[in-house]
């Protein structure tokens, strides 16, 4: 499936983001390429790149024009104000996942109402920082 936005990020560790991504919250390889240390990742209609910084400093002109776009120095947490919101079948699931990991949410599952429009929307959802620091929202909406 064609996503028409997929964020790539750089990581710290490819294998740990991966069991992060993968085993915790439910994506699925859709297709990588080792030897560059990068990952597709899939998850209902989702797309995220990971990809493993060969640097943590801002990339010379020349790592730049060779597609290594990093405009700053990555410091932890990693993409700071930006969360990524995650449509998924079960936000209980994964908390659960989370739990049976220790990995600890920064916001429990939780429901709220955002306005779309003219009508309210309600979902369920929770806030949990992937091992860079990147923030996920996985999101699931209660009201059909």
């Amino acid at each position: 499936m064609h996503a028409a936005l997929v964020p790539e990020l750089y990581v710290s560790q490819l294998e740990r983001s991966l069991r992060f991504y993968v085993d915790l919250i439910g994506f699925a390889v859709e297709y990588d390429r080792p030897e560059d240390r990068f990952a597709m990742l899939a998850l209902g209609s989702a797309r995220i790149m990971l990809e493993e910084a060969r640097s943590q400093g801002a990339a010379t002109p020349a790592e730049f024009a060779s597609g290594e776009w990093r405009t700053a120095e990555l410091r932890h947490p990693f993409g700071r104000g930006v969360n990524f919101e995650l449509s998924v079948p079960d936000v209980a699931e994964i908390a659960e996942r989370l739990a049976t990991a220790g990995h600890r949410p920064l916001l429990e599952p939780y429901d709220r109402s955002y306005r779309v429009g003219r009508q309210d929307v309600r979902v369920r959802q929770m806030l949990v920082a992937d091992p860079d620091g990147y923030l996920i929202r996985p999101s699931q909406r209660c009201d059909g």
